[in-house]
């Protein structure tokens, strides 16, 4: 909740259908930080 919380603190949207939208975002976003800080191993050899 913390990392979704630093993207900011509020929701923009007022409608609740673009909320969820505005969540989903977020939790895309996100998950693509995470994958981007995964290291890849791979064998040599």
């Amino acid at each position: 909740m913390h990392c979704v919380k630093l993207l900011g603190q509020r929701l923009s949207a007022r409608d609740f259908d673009y909320q969820v939208a505005e969540i989903q975002i977020r939790a895309a976003i996100l998950s693509d930080f995470t994958a981007l800080g995964i290291p890849r191993t791979v064998a040599i050899g």
